[in-house]
């Protein structure tokens, strides 16, 4: 079974070097309404598995809703819909259980 983050990875890993360029500068800039920046020293130099644990350790169950809001904004529809088709469903009650 593909866990979270090889799924983040794989989404990633999927963008071109601008796409990427641009993730990385909306992380720094707490471009996520409510949401934390990722601090620019730790986001300097990283590769595509750091920024994914980054992502993990600073949004952790938002790091989807996060990575789906960039996608969107960059128009990175192909990503966007592959990711929503990846995502496990979270495990637990539900208010509808």
């Amino acid at each position: 079974m593909t866990t979270p983050k090889e799924i983040l990875l794989g989404t990633l890993e999927n963008l071109g070097r601008d796409d990427f360029e641009k993730i990385t500068w909306h992380l720094k800039n707490g471009s996520v309404e409510g949401l934390p920046a990722i601090p620019e020293s730790e986001l300097e130099n990283a590769e595509r598995t750091d920024i994914v644990d980054l992502m993990f350790d600073t949004y952790a169950i938002n790091t989807f809703e996060v990575t789906k809001n960039l996608l969107g904004r960059l128009n990175r529809n192909d990503l966007l819909e592959n990711l929503n088709k990846t995502i496990p469903e979270p495990k637990g009650k539900s208010g509808n259980d």
